[in-house]
Protein backbone atom coordinates (compact mmCIF):
# COMPACT_ATOMS: atom_id res chain seq x y z
CA UNK A 1 0.00 0.00 0.00
CA UNK A 2 1.13 3.39 -1.07
CA UNK A 3 1.61 6.28 2.13
CA UNK A 4 1.13 10.03 1.00
CA UNK A 5 4.16 12.21 1.88
CA UNK A 6 3.64 14.17 4.78
CA UNK A 7 2.37 18.55 3.66
CA UNK A 8 4.90 20.46 3.37
CA UNK A 9 8.34 18.26 3.86
CA UNK A 10 11.16 19.25 1.20
CA UNK A 11 10.76 17.16 -2.22
CA UNK A 12 13.75 15.45 -3.63
CA UNK A 13 13.71 14.17 -7.47
CA UNK A 14 16.43 11.35 -7.96
CA UNK A 15 17.10 8.37 -10.74
CA UNK A 16 14.42 5.55 -10.61
CA UNK A 17 15.33 2.25 -9.75
CA UNK A 18 14.03 -0.59 -10.48
CA UNK A 19 13.07 -1.94 -6.96
CA UNK A 20 10.80 1.72 -6.87
CA UNK A 21 8.30 -0.06 -9.30
CA UNK A 22 6.10 -1.68 -7.03
CA UNK A 23 5.67 1.82 -4.82
CA UNK A 24 5.33 3.90 -7.95
CA UNK A 25 2.75 1.14 -9.39
CA UNK A 26 0.76 1.20 -6.92
CA UNK A 27 0.56 5.45 -6.86
CA UNK A 28 0.41 5.16 -10.53
CA UNK A 29 -2.91 2.76 -10.20
CA UNK A 30 -4.46 5.48 -7.50
CA UNK A 31 -3.33 8.51 -9.47
CA UNK A 32 -5.06 7.55 -12.57
CA UNK A 33 -7.82 6.08 -10.52
CA UNK A 34 -8.84 9.15 -9.23
CA UNK A 35 -8.60 12.21 -12.01
CA UNK A 36 -10.45 9.39 -13.68
CA UNK A 37 -13.64 8.60 -11.89
CA UNK A 38 -13.69 11.99 -10.44
CA UNK A 39 -14.35 13.24 -14.05
CA UNK A 40 -16.66 9.62 -15.04
CA UNK A 41 -13.66 8.56 -17.24
CA UNK A 42 -12.51 4.83 -16.97
CA UNK A 43 -8.97 4.85 -15.79
CA UNK A 44 -6.22 4.76 -17.98
CA UNK A 45 -4.46 1.96 -15.25
CA UNK A 46 -7.32 0.01 -13.99
CA UNK A 47 -5.77 -1.95 -11.10
CA UNK A 48 -3.17 -1.93 -9.55
CA UNK A 49 -0.97 -4.76 -11.22
CA UNK A 50 -0.80 -3.22 -14.27
CA UNK A 51 0.75 0.40 -12.97
CA UNK A 52 3.48 -1.74 -11.00
CA UNK A 53 4.20 -4.03 -14.71
CA UNK A 54 4.51 -0.72 -16.46
CA UNK A 55 6.82 1.01 -14.40
CA UNK A 56 8.95 -1.98 -13.68
CA UNK A 57 8.97 -2.29 -17.80
CA UNK A 58 10.31 1.72 -18.45
CA UNK A 59 12.58 1.88 -14.71
CA UNK A 60 14.59 -1.18 -16.34
CA UNK A 61 14.45 0.00 -19.93
CA UNK A 62 17.67 1.48 -21.23
CA UNK A 63 15.70 3.72 -23.77
CA UNK A 64 13.62 5.39 -21.25
CA UNK A 65 14.86 8.03 -18.28
CA UNK A 66 12.79 7.56 -15.15
CA UNK A 67 13.16 10.04 -11.60
CA UNK A 68 10.78 9.49 -8.91
CA UNK A 69 9.81 12.13 -6.03
CA UNK A 70 10.20 11.99 -2.51
CA UNK A 71 9.31 13.47 0.34
CA UNK A 72 10.25 13.08 3.91
CA UNK A 73 11.81 9.78 2.91
CA UNK A 74 8.52 8.59 0.89
CA UNK A 75 7.98 7.97 -2.47
CA UNK A 76 5.66 10.61 -3.62
CA UNK A 77 5.30 10.30 -7.42
CA UNK A 78 7.35 9.93 -10.65
CA UNK A 79 7.94 10.41 -14.47
CA UNK A 80 9.64 8.69 -17.36
CA UNK A 81 11.01 10.20 -20.41
CA UNK A 82 11.35 8.00 -23.64
CA UNK A 83 14.79 8.54 -25.25
CA UNK A 84 14.15 6.10 -27.91
CA UNK A 85 14.16 8.62 -30.81
CA UNK A 86 15.06 12.15 -32.32
CA UNK A 87 12.39 13.52 -30.49
CA UNK A 88 11.23 12.68 -26.76
CA UNK A 89 7.95 11.89 -25.05
CA UNK A 90 7.04 12.09 -21.65
CA UNK A 91 5.40 9.86 -18.96
CA UNK A 92 3.47 8.65 -17.20
CA UNK A 93 4.00 11.25 -14.90
CA UNK A 94 1.75 10.33 -11.67
CA UNK A 95 1.59 11.98 -8.33
CA UNK A 96 0.20 10.55 -5.33
CA UNK A 97 -3.74 12.21 -4.91
CA UNK A 98 -2.77 12.94 -1.70
CA UNK A 99 -0.29 15.35 -2.43
CA UNK A 100 -1.24 16.84 -5.39
CA UNK A 101 -1.01 20.44 -5.58
CA UNK A 102 2.37 21.11 -3.80
CA UNK A 103 4.52 21.32 -6.71
CA UNK A 104 5.63 18.01 -7.37
CA UNK A 105 4.17 17.14 -10.29
CA UNK A 106 6.20 20.45 -11.66
CA UNK A 107 9.53 19.38 -10.28
CA UNK A 108 9.31 16.06 -12.24
CA UNK A 109 8.50 17.30 -15.58
CA UNK A 110 11.57 20.11 -14.69
CA UNK A 111 13.84 16.80 -14.09
CA UNK A 112 12.89 15.29 -17.38
CA UNK A 113 12.90 18.41 -19.22
CA UNK A 114 16.39 19.72 -17.97
CA UNK A 115 17.55 15.47 -18.98
CA UNK A 116 15.90 16.29 -22.30
CA UNK A 117 17.68 19.57 -23.25
CA UNK A 118 21.06 17.97 -22.19
CA UNK A 119 20.71 15.01 -24.58
CA UNK A 120 19.48 17.58 -26.73
CA UNK A 121 16.67 15.94 -28.42
CA UNK A 122 14.94 17.99 -31.20
CA UNK A 123 11.79 18.19 -29.07
CA UNK A 124 9.64 16.51 -26.29
CA UNK A 125 6.09 15.84 -26.67
CA UNK A 126 3.16 14.69 -24.76
CA UNK A 127 -0.20 13.61 -24.80
CA UNK A 128 -2.58 14.48 -21.76
CA UNK A 129 -6.33 13.80 -20.75
CA UNK A 130 -8.15 16.91 -22.22
CA UNK A 131 -10.32 17.08 -19.18
CA UNK A 132 -7.65 17.79 -16.43
CA UNK A 133 -7.11 21.47 -16.50
CA UNK A 134 -4.45 21.14 -14.01
CA UNK A 135 -2.06 19.16 -16.56
CA UNK A 136 -3.11 21.52 -19.79
CA UNK A 137 -2.31 24.23 -17.27
CA UNK A 138 0.77 23.21 -16.01
CA UNK A 139 2.45 21.94 -19.18
CA UNK A 140 1.69 24.96 -20.76
CA UNK A 141 3.41 27.52 -18.25
CA UNK A 142 6.80 24.76 -18.88
CA UNK A 143 6.07 25.95 -23.13
CA UNK A 144 4.43 23.19 -24.34
CA UNK A 145 1.64 24.13 -26.68
CA UNK A 146 -1.32 22.17 -28.08
CA UNK A 147 -0.80 20.50 -31.24
CA UNK A 148 -3.72 17.60 -31.66
CA UNK A 149 -7.16 16.98 -30.26
CA UNK A 150 -7.00 13.54 -29.89
CA UNK A 151 -9.45 10.66 -29.18
CA UNK A 152 -9.12 7.43 -27.69
CA UNK A 153 -10.90 4.90 -29.40
CA UNK A 154 -12.28 1.29 -28.21
CA UNK A 155 -14.66 -1.51 -29.21
CA UNK A 156 -14.69 -4.86 -30.64
CA UNK A 157 -11.97 -5.90 -33.53
CA UNK A 158 -13.24 -4.98 -36.88
CA UNK A 159 -11.15 -7.74 -38.75
CA UNK A 160 -12.16 -6.30 -42.56
CA UNK A 161 -9.50 -7.23 -45.82
CA UNK A 162 -9.39 -4.53 -48.37
CA UNK A 163 -8.53 -5.05 -51.53
CA UNK A 164 -5.19 -3.79 -52.74
CA UNK A 165 -3.94 -3.93 -48.92
CA UNK A 166 -1.90 -6.41 -47.76
CA UNK A 167 -1.72 -6.51 -44.04
CA UNK A 168 0.96 -8.98 -42.14
CA UNK A 169 3.59 -8.86 -38.98
CA UNK A 170 6.64 -6.47 -39.11
CA UNK A 171 9.91 -7.86 -39.71
CA UNK A 172 13.33 -6.21 -38.65
CA UNK A 173 14.17 -6.25 -42.13
CA UNK A 174 10.88 -3.66 -42.31
CA UNK A 175 12.34 -1.33 -40.25
CA UNK A 176 13.81 1.17 -43.17
CA UNK A 177 10.97 1.13 -44.91
CA UNK A 178 9.13 1.78 -42.02
CA UNK A 179 11.40 4.67 -41.08
CA UNK A 180 10.77 6.41 -44.66
CA UNK A 181 7.23 6.53 -44.13
CA UNK A 182 7.26 8.19 -40.60
CA UNK A 183 9.93 10.17 -42.33
CA UNK A 184 7.80 11.31 -44.98
CA UNK A 185 4.47 12.24 -42.66
CA UNK A 186 6.68 13.80 -39.76
CA UNK A 187 9.96 14.50 -40.78
CA UNK A 188 11.63 12.06 -38.31
CA UNK A 189 11.11 8.65 -37.48
CA UNK A 190 10.76 6.67 -33.73
CA UNK A 191 12.97 3.62 -35.31
CA UNK A 192 13.33 2.73 -31.62
CA UNK A 193 10.70 2.43 -30.85
CA UNK A 194 9.49 0.54 -33.73
CA UNK A 195 11.92 -2.25 -33.36
CA UNK A 196 11.23 -2.70 -29.83
CA UNK A 197 8.08 -3.48 -31.31
CA UNK A 198 8.77 -5.65 -34.12
CA UNK A 199 11.12 -7.63 -31.46
CA UNK A 200 7.72 -7.74 -28.88
CA UNK A 201 5.91 -8.88 -31.89
CA UNK A 202 2.72 -5.82 -31.60
CA UNK A 203 3.77 -4.67 -34.95
CA UNK A 204 2.03 -4.72 -37.89
CA UNK A 205 2.63 -3.14 -41.66
CA UNK A 206 0.40 -2.75 -44.54
CA UNK A 207 1.36 -3.03 -48.51
CA UNK A 208 -0.20 -1.27 -50.94
CA UNK A 209 0.81 -1.65 -54.79
CA UNK A 210 3.87 -3.76 -54.38
CA UNK A 211 5.43 -1.21 -51.56
CA UNK A 212 5.63 -0.98 -47.59
CA UNK A 213 2.75 1.76 -46.88
CA UNK A 214 2.16 1.86 -43.28
CA UNK A 215 2.41 0.87 -40.13
CA UNK A 216 1.46 0.35 -36.52
CA UNK A 217 4.02 -0.51 -33.26
CA UNK A 218 0.62 -1.61 -31.63
CA UNK A 219 -2.96 -1.05 -31.94
CA UNK A 220 -3.01 0.05 -28.50
CA UNK A 221 -2.66 2.68 -26.06
CA UNK A 222 1.15 2.72 -25.83
CA UNK A 223 1.21 2.51 -29.75
CA UNK A 224 1.65 4.26 -32.84
CA UNK A 225 1.12 4.22 -36.36
CA UNK A 226 1.49 6.37 -39.74
CA UNK A 227 0.49 5.41 -42.97
CA UNK A 228 0.72 7.67 -46.10
CA UNK A 229 -3.13 7.72 -46.36
CA UNK A 230 -6.26 7.34 -44.13
CA UNK A 231 -7.35 3.68 -46.49
CA UNK A 232 -3.51 2.64 -45.21
CA UNK A 233 -4.14 3.26 -41.43
CA UNK A 234 -7.49 1.40 -41.80
CA UNK A 235 -6.65 -1.33 -43.40
CA UNK A 236 -4.26 -1.80 -40.20
CA UNK A 237 -7.18 -0.96 -37.73
CA UNK A 238 -9.54 -3.29 -39.38
CA UNK A 239 -6.75 -6.24 -39.73
CA UNK A 240 -6.01 -5.96 -35.56
CA UNK A 241 -7.25 -8.86 -33.79
CA UNK A 242 -8.34 -6.23 -30.47
CA UNK A 243 -6.91 -3.11 -29.28
CA UNK A 244 -4.97 -3.02 -26.02
CA UNK A 245 -5.41 -1.07 -22.66
CA UNK A 246 -7.88 1.76 -23.08
CA UNK A 247 -7.54 1.87 -26.59
CA UNK A 248 -5.48 3.66 -29.49
CA UNK A 249 -5.54 7.18 -30.11
CA UNK A 250 -6.57 9.37 -33.68
CA UNK A 251 -6.65 12.69 -34.42
CA UNK A 252 -10.03 14.08 -33.98
CA UNK A 253 -9.21 16.90 -36.86
CA UNK A 254 -8.79 13.74 -38.93
CA UNK A 255 -12.87 13.56 -39.86
CA UNK A 256 -12.36 10.95 -42.36
CA UNK A 257 -10.80 8.46 -40.19
CA UNK A 258 -12.76 9.77 -37.17
CA UNK A 259 -16.00 8.80 -38.94
CA UNK A 260 -14.67 5.17 -40.25
CA UNK A 261 -13.99 4.49 -36.78
CA UNK A 262 -17.66 5.24 -35.33
CA UNK A 263 -19.03 3.32 -38.45
CA UNK A 264 -16.90 0.40 -37.90
CA UNK A 265 -18.36 -0.03 -34.61
CA UNK A 266 -15.98 1.46 -32.47
CA UNK A 267 -16.59 4.30 -29.47
CA UNK A 268 -15.16 7.17 -28.47
CA UNK A 269 -13.87 6.45 -24.94
CA UNK A 270 -12.26 10.16 -23.77
CA UNK A 271 -10.51 13.05 -25.23
CA UNK A 272 -6.68 13.42 -25.12
CA UNK A 273 -4.30 16.52 -26.11
CA UNK A 274 -0.99 15.97 -27.78
CA UNK A 275 1.31 19.06 -27.22
CA UNK A 276 4.86 19.76 -27.95
CA UNK A 277 7.72 21.81 -26.77
CA UNK A 278 10.63 22.38 -29.28
CA UNK A 279 10.58 20.74 -33.58
CA UNK A 280 7.17 20.28 -34.27
CA UNK A 281 6.24 19.47 -38.10
CA UNK A 282 2.75 19.50 -39.15
CA UNK A 283 1.86 15.91 -40.56
CA UNK A 284 1.67 15.31 -44.25
CA UNK A 285 0.29 11.94 -43.97
CA UNK A 286 -2.48 10.00 -41.58
CA UNK A 287 -1.06 8.65 -38.08
CA UNK A 288 -2.39 7.20 -34.76
CA UNK A 289 0.00 8.98 -32.34
CA UNK A 290 0.71 7.04 -28.66
CA UNK A 291 -0.06 7.92 -25.16
CA UNK A 292 3.28 8.83 -25.02
CA UNK A 293 3.15 11.30 -28.38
Amino acid sequence: MSTAAPSGAAVIVRRAKPEDAPACGQICYEAFHKISTDHNFPPDVPEPQMGVGLLTTLFSHPGFYCVVAESDGRIAGSNCLDERGAIAGVGPITIHPKTQNRGIGRKLMEAVLDRARERKFAGVRLVQAAFHNRSLSLYTTLGFDVREPLAVFQGPAIKKTYEGFFVRRAKLSDLEACNKVALHVHGHHRGGELSDAIQQGTATVVERDGRLTGYASSLAFYGHAVGETNPDLQAIVAAADGFGGPGFLAPSRNSELFRWCLANGLRVVQPMTLMSLGLYNEPSGAFLPSVLY
